[in-house]
């Protein structure tokens, strides 16, 4: 193991012999020891004993030398540094129903669902988190508004005297607007739901009976609607995909297709927020929805009339819960306590995960009840009678409280035994009043009392980067619950890191000595963040003060690790897989609050990220005129691409694209210049991609370079939609 990364201080050379000198040494210490030995030629069998034992000293010398690094190893150990273990990735698993139950539906919390397993692979396992609870909603207020705001304050009741509530809980009546007579953008219509049932997270199908031979004037392939949900903060996209809605932006189009009439009714199934909180706007009070006329695309047309409704019904088929790359153990029992200090237990399997508030050792004593004992990270603080125990999460060791040989103690008595060689009556009354009053060891946390039974009441397995699967991948349940048909992952999992190296722990430990666990400099703030994540965060930076923030304002931007998996296939990582989730922003602030200074207020955020596509021209050396060489050399430069302008991999060092700096075509063209290969260049273009809303849109002319802004990052990927990915092609001579 080489510390590479250390400061380069002058290293002692404890014994600088070599190999030459050894034997040297030894054939002229010959004459000496053996003086009938006279033949010392290299041919005798001797001297290649002797050669032999040199080199033997050689390596034992070498070895002598590297003492130096096992004792900063050791340095470590004193500082209390352990490796970390691994962290689980997390995802959202949606969980569909087979019909639409009539009362509150409960999915318990520790449900697994597993990834295919295959010949060379295994399944990868995700847990519930928590219980999902599927509501049965019901719908309160149906109302208009002709503008679009955040809080909004002008409506229209569309329910009052115009439509009644049926038996089944259906609204029907006469024809009711969505939008205004003459439809125009922000034009907007709110459904408000029951507060009382648990509609977190749910799968909401909402049923609209069109009313029949309406025209509306739009494309239904691109309508131009956007549906919506308010968690408390902001509203909130809930239109998973475009399939979801049946009824083609209100036009009904398909039902016509099929022959049907729009008045038996067509679905829009939305994705409701994990945390959809009851809200008061104006008199209104319940969990709110709403859908916006948004600007058309493009050569695409809007409204010209506005869709018509006889009639609007609400029910769940479904519901997302929160989950972790994890598996549960339960009740392992660990053994039988021997009563002695410091005795040690081995779970079955490791590493394991971060414990929980509910995982846990019990010790029954003989004829006892079960007692909970607390984990702690060391003995330092614990004494005789403290119930406490340490686990090393990567090898799966448990140890109880130690007995330690005190240096003090050990200290006093030698003194007073080297007074003792001639005693007087009076040094033997000392002595034996040290060894009643001192004792030489001391108990460091309980010891379990003999006969005890140890059993752990549970713990986790899993974590890794392999825990970052793609979306979609999560579909087989492990053990069937009922009415539920399906399950599948709608993203791709994130967050899962590796159990820290010996290299990372190395690395890490002047960071530890120089924050000393607070947060004061900008660099405590970096370092803290990084350690609070334990590896699911790549790069955070905090920014300077400034006048835009309160006094005593700490704002960072936080990259949180990604699979990079994807960058391999010629794929990019999406800006979406980035997105910092809010587990993990708990998690990271509650970290701080600990090591803050008192008044100091933090603030977490995403950077914000700029979009590169690039389009290049390459000419290939003759040598690779053959086309399944020149395709894979392009397939290499777009991943030299998607390497290079990633917030992660990327910039010129190779630690992820350095905050604030432009892209310039001349980046691209010393870049590709570095492939084997590639002869010369043609044109090289570089196209922008900006967030506008929640929609990514491809600039289509090209720039002469692409700024992301002071704190911003560039990143690409591939989107063939959004024509997001890197085009290279050949020139032909």
């Amino acid at each position: 193991m080489e510390f590479d990364f250390l400061p380069k201080l002058p290293s002692s050379n404890l014994d600088d012999r070599t190999f030459d000198e050894l034997v040297e040494e030894c054939i002229l210490r010959i004459p000496r020891y053996c003086p009938e030995w006279t033949d010392h030629n290299i041919s005798d069998p001797g001297i290649t004993l002797i050669e032999l034992f040199a080199w033997l000293t050689d390596q034992m010398l070498l070895r002598f030398n590297r003492v130096p690094r096992k004792n900063y190893v050791a340095f470590l150990e004193l500082l209390g540094i352990r490796l970390q273990s691994p962290a689980p990735a997390q995802t959202d698993l949606t969980f569909y129903l087979s019909t639409d139950l009539d009362e509150t539906y409960t999915i318990p919390a520790g449900v697994e669902v597993a990834t295919e397993r295959t010949e060379t692979t295994e399944a990868i396992v995700f847990t519930t988190d928590r219980a999902l609870l599927i509501g049965k909603p019901s719908l309160r207020n149906f109302l208009t508004s002709q503008t679009l705001e955040d809080h909004p304050q002008t409506l229209r009741d569309r329910f009052t005297s115009q439509w009644t509530r049926q038996s089944n809980g259906n609204w029907e009546g006469r024809e009711q607007l969505l939008f205004e007579e003459q439809p125009k953008p922000g034009n907007c219509f709110y459904l408000v739901l029951d507060p009382e049932e648990p509609l977190e997270g749910n799968v909401l199908r909402i049923t609209f009976k069109g009313a029949a031979a309406t025209s509306t004037g739009i494309n239904p392939n691109r309508p131009p609607r956007r549906w919506e949900a308010w968690d408390g903060e902001v509203w909130q996209p809930v239109l998973l995909q475009e399939t979801d809605d049946e009824t083609r932006g209100f036009s009904f189009y398909e039902i016509a297709q099929q022959g049907r009439n729009p008045s038996q009714g067509a679905d829009v199934v939305l994705h409701l927020p994990q945390n959809w909180p009851t809200t008061n706007f104006n008199t209104y009070r319940g969990r709110w929805l709403r859908c916006v006329f948004t600007t058309p695309d493009n050569n695409q047309p809007g409204y010209t009339y506005s869709p018509r409704i006889i009639g609007l019904s609400v029910g769940t088929i479904g519901g997302t819960v929160s989950a972790s790359h994890n598996i549960i153990i339960r009740n392992e029992r660990l053994g039988i306590s021997n009563g002695k200090p410091g005795q040690t237990f081995q779970l079955q399997t490791a590493p394991i995960l971060e414990r929980q508030e509910d995982e846990y050792i019990l010790v029954t004593p003989p004829n006892g009840l079960p007692q909970k004992w607390q984990e702690v990270r060391d003995f330092a603080d614990s004494s005789l009678n403290d119930p406490h125990y340490t686990i090393d999460s990567l090898t799966g060791k448990i140890q109880f409280g130690p007995l330690i040989r005190e240096p003090d103690s050990l200290k006093r008595h030698t003194q007073i035994r080297s007074r003792i060689q001639q005693p007087t009556r009076e040094d033997w009354q000392t002595y034996n009043n040290i060894n009643s009053e001192t004792s030489l060891e001391n108990q460091y946390g309980a010891v379990p009392p003999p006969g005890s039974e140890i059993k752990i009441v549970a713990y986790r397995l899993g974590g890794g980067r392999k825990g970052n699967v793609q979306s979609g991948t999560l579909r087989f349940l492990r053990t069937a619950i009922p009415y539920v048909t399906r399950v599948t992952n709608h993203r791709a999992a994130h967050n899962g890191t590796d159990a820290e190296t010996l290299e990372q722990a190395v690395l890490r430990a002047p960071q530890i000595l120089r924050t000393r666990d607070r947060a004061v400099t900008v660099e405590d703030f970096e370092t803290l963040t990084l350690q609070a994540s334990t590896g699911a965060i790549a790069r955070v930076r905090c920014l300077p003060p400034d006048s835009s923030r309160a006094a005593g304002t700490v704002r960072l931007l936080v990259v949180p690790d990604a699979n990079t998996d994807a960058i391999v296939q010629g794929v990019g990582i999406a800006p979406e897989q980035l997105v910092l989730e809010d587990a993990l922003k708990q998690k990271i602030l509650r970290y701080l609050d600990d090591r803050r200074l008192l008044g100091v207020q933090v603030q977490l955020s995403e950077p914000e990220y700029t979009g590169v596509s690039v389009r290049a021209q390459v000419a290939l050396e003759a040598a690779y005129n053959h086309p399944n060489a020149q395709q894979e050399i392009l397939f290499n430069l777009r991943i030299a691409l998607y390497r290079y302008l990633n917030p992660i991999t990327g910039g010129p060092e190779g630690k992820g694209w350095p905050f604030g700096r432009p892209v310039y075509p001349s980046d691209i063209i010393a870049l590709l210049q570095q492939t084997p290969g590639v002869r010369y260049l043609g044109p090289v273009l570089l196209f922008p991609i900006h967030k506008q809303g929640q929609t990514w849109i491809r600039q289509k002319e090209s720039q002469s370079y692409i700024d992301p802004g002071l704190q911003g990052l560039i990143c690409s990927w591939a989107d063939n939609k959004l024509r997001s990915g890197h085009d290279i092609t050949l020139l032909t001579p």
